[in-house]
């Protein structure tokens, strides 16, 4: 294999994968508006990103709530 064509394979494997994390984001923000959690999808990415990094997803989960009750006594 040549090194054009072992680009041109990375490349495609690349979009592929980017293509499955956005179908995967699409469905999880398809159940996240089914259970009315309330989040946009760039709150729903930050939160998945911090569970992929390792946080903890009930500590995360505790977060969120603890934000939004912030937030309500702010307005």
């Amino acid at each position: 294999m040549d090194q054009s064509s072992s680009t041109a394979a990375g490349q495609q494997r690349a979009s592929e994968r980017s293509s499955a994390e956005q179908q995967s984001m699409d469905l999880l923000f398809d159940l996240a508006q089914l259970l009315n959690t309330g989040l946009s999808r760039e709150q729903l990415r930050i939160c998945t990103d911090l569970i992929q990094a390792g946080e903890n997803p009930e500590a995360v989960a505790t977060i969120v709530k603890e934000l939004r009750k912030e937030a309500t006594k702010q307005r």
